[in-house]
C-alpha cells in the first residue's frame, strides 16, 4: 500500500512539472524575466492575488546574489531582474520557480535554465532616477526602449549601436525614503551604458547640473532637456544625474572587434594598473582615544571646578554676613546681678553669663509656679532673688499709619 502511494506522488510531480525554459543574460546588461500564470499552464485568475511564486536556485534556497525577485500587486506577476558580473560569465544556472495556487492549494514547478553570456562592460555610463515611476514600470520593455531613444537620437548619438541599460534598482532598496502619500511613486535609479565616448551635449549638461549635487533632491530643478524626458513621460531628480566613465578613445574598438585579443588584453591590464589599490591592514595608522578623552573631559573638569569654587566662595561670604548680622554683641551675652547679705545687709554683685550653662543648671534652680514665670530664682549666699534674663538689643523698625511696628 505505501509503495502505490509513493507512486502517486511521483506521477504527480511528474504530472505537474512543467517544461523548462531557456534564457541568456549578457554581462553587463540588465536581465529582466517575468512570471506569470501563463509559464504554469494556468490561463485565467478567479480571485486578487490567486497565485504566489518562489524561485531559488535548484538545489540551493536562494538566488544568486546578482539576482533580485520581487512581486508586483499592480501587474499581478513576479520579476526576476539583475546584471550579471564578470564572475559570472560563460556559465549555465538552472532556476526552480514553484507556483503556488491560493484557491485550491495546487503547485506547479518550473526549471528556468540560463546562460550567462561574456560581454566588455561599458565604461561609459550615465546614471540618473526617475522620480514618477516604480521599479516595475521599467520592466516594460517599451519604457525602456523610449529611455534608450532618448539618448540615442537627442544626448548621445555615438550610443546608438550598443547603448543598453545596465542597472535598474528600486530608490527605496537603495536608500530611499517611501513617499508620504501612497498614491505617489517610490522612484527607480537607472544607469545605461556605452563604449562611445559622452557627447558634448550631455557634457554641458553634466556642467548645468553640477551646483546641484550637494543637495539630497531637487524635483523643483528644470534643465535645457527637461521637455525632451517629460514628452516621454520621465520625470528626472537632476540631483541625482551622473556621468560615470573613462574618456579613452579606444574603448569603442572592444565593441567594433577592431583589436585582437593581445591589444585587448594590454588595454585590460592597463586599466587594472590605473585601479585605485587600498592600503594593508597593518599599515592602516591606530587612533589614540586616550588622548581625545583626556581632552574631552579636562576642559569640562576644569570649568566645573571653577563653578564649584565660586559657588562654594559666594555661599561663604553669605554665611559670615548672616552670622555677623545676627549675634548678639558680647555685653549682652554677660549679666549683672546683685544680691544683697541678709547678715550685712551689703550688696553683692555677681556677673553671670547667659552662655554659661552652670547658670541654669547649677546655681539655677527653675522653680516656676506657671508656664508664664520665666524668673529664676538665684542663691546668693543665704538669700534668694529671681532675676529676668536681659532682652536683646533693641532695633528700630517702621512704624506704620497705626503705630504698628512693620
Amino acid at each position: 500500500m505505501k509503495f502505490l502511494n509513493l507512486i502517486v506522488v511521483v506521477l504527480a510531480l511528474i504530472c505537474n512539472e512543467v517544461k523548462g525554459l531557456k534564457l541568456q543574460a549578457n554581462v553587463g546588461e540588465l536581465f529582466t524575466y517575468k512570471i506569470e500564470p501563463q509559464l504554469f499552464n494556468w490561463t485565467h485568475q478567479v480571485i486578487s492575488q490567486q497565485f504566489r511564486y518562489r524561485p531559488s536556485l535548484k538545489n540551493y534556497p536562494d538566488l544568486p546574489s546578482w539576482m533580485r525577485y520581487m512581486y508586483s500587486h499592480e501587474y499581478h506577476a513576479g520579476f526576476l531582474y539583475g546584471t550579471p558580473p564578470a564572475s559570472a560569465a560563460g556559465k549555465d544556472l538552472s532556476l526552480d520557480v514553484v507556483a503556488l495556487n491560493r484557491q485550491n492549494y495546487e503547485t506547479r514547478r518550473v526549471v528556468v535554465t540560463m546562460f550567462v553570456a561574456h560581454k566588455f562592460p561599458t565604461p561609459n555610463v550615465v546614471q540618473m532616477k526617475i522620480n514618477n515611476l516604480n521599479w516595475v514600470h521599467l520592466m516594460d520593455p517599451g519604457r525602456r526602449e523610449n529611455l534608450r531613444n532618448i539618448f540615442r537620437n537627442d544626448l548621445w548619438p555615438n550610443s546608438k549601436e550598443d547603448l543598453s541599460v545596465v542597472f535598474m534598482e528600486s530608490a527605496v532598496n537603495m536608500g530611499g525614503r517611501l513617499p508620504l502619500r501612497p498614491q505617489q511613486r517610490e522612484g527607480v535609479i537607472v544607469h545605461v551604458g556605452s563604449f562611445a565616448q559622452f557627447s558634448p551635449r550631455l557634457q554641458e549638461l553634466q556642467e548645468e547640473v553640477r551646483p546641484l549635487y550637494k543637495l539630497p533632491s531637487c524635483t523643483y530643478k528644470r534643465t535645457s532637456v527637461q521637455k525632451i524626458f517629460e514628452n516621454v513621460g520621465f520625470k528626472l531628480d537632476w540631483c541625482a544625474f551622473r556621468m560615470v566613465g573613462m574618456e579613452s578613445p579606444t574603448e569603442i574598438l572592444f565593441h567594433s572587434g577592431k583589436q585582437n585579443e593581445q591589444q585587448v588584453t594590454e588595454d585590460l591590464n592597463q586599466r587594472q594598473e590605473d585601479r585605485w589599490m587600498g592600503i594593508a591592514r597593518e599599515d592602516v595608522p591606530e587612533r589614540n582615544y586616550i588622548d581625545e578623552f583626556a581632552f574631552a573631559f579636562a576642559i569640562p573638569g576644569m570649568i566645573f571646578a571653577i563653578l564649584i569654587g565660586m559657588l562654594s566662595a559666594v555661599l561663604c561670604f553669605q554665611h559670615e554676613k548672616f552670622s555677623s548680622s545676627s549675634d548678639y554683641p558680647m555685653a549682652s551675652t554677660v549679666q549683672m546681678v546683685q544680691c544683697s547679705d541678709s547678715k550685712s545687709n551689703q550688696p553683692i554683685t555677681t556677673l553671670k553669663s547667659l552662655k554659661d550653662p552652670n547658670f541654669l543648671l547649677d546655681n539655677t534652680s527653675m522653680r516656676s509656679q506657671s508656664p508664664n514665670n520665666s524668673f529664676y530664682q538665684l542663691d546668693c549666699g543665704n538669700s534668694s532673688i529671681y532675676a529676668r534674663p536681659k532682652p536683646p538689643p533693641y532695633k528700630g523698625g517702621t512704624l506704620g499709619r497705626n503705630g504698628v511696628d512693620i
